[in-house]
């Protein structure tokens, strides 16, 4: 049996935490919750994770600066994990700038969990 992936969530909603990670776990997959984007960069130096679920509006570093931050570190496997972002602004941009913002994909808020999980699933099979 392998080892579960495991995926970092940034995201400063408890419920939207709990609900994706009750989401993931049916899946096998392993959960950690950063409450802000300084909080991804701090989990992300001290340990690996397969994939980043990263919402755009959180305090103290936002999602758009932190997955910027993340693709420019010189660990060449940390710099390209695959990041989705998460988002209710979603209208706001195109799948052309989320590229540019250094996103993979992205998923809307309210959130699908069926889009959710094919999304995750897409980036770790």
């Amino acid at each position: 049996m392998s080892n579960p992936k495991k995926i970092l969530v940034g995201e400063d909603s408890s419920v939207i935490i709990n609900l994706t990670k009750s989401v993931l776990s049916f899946e096998n997959y392993e959960m950690k919750a950063a409450r802000n984007g300084q909080q991804v960069l701090d989990m992300l130096e001290k340990e690996d994770f397969d994939l980043i679920l990263m919402d755009i509006n959180m305090p103290v570093l936002d999602g758009t600066a932190c997955t910027k931050a993340i693709r420019e570190l010189s660990d060449p496997k940390k710099s390209k994990l695959p990041i989705i972002a998460i988002s209710g602004n979603i209208k706001n941009y195109t799948m052309d700038e989320f590229r540019k913002l250094g996103f993979d994909d992205f998923i809307q808020k309210p959130l699908d969990f069926d889009k959710l999980l094919a999304t995750v699933k897409k980036f770790l099979n």
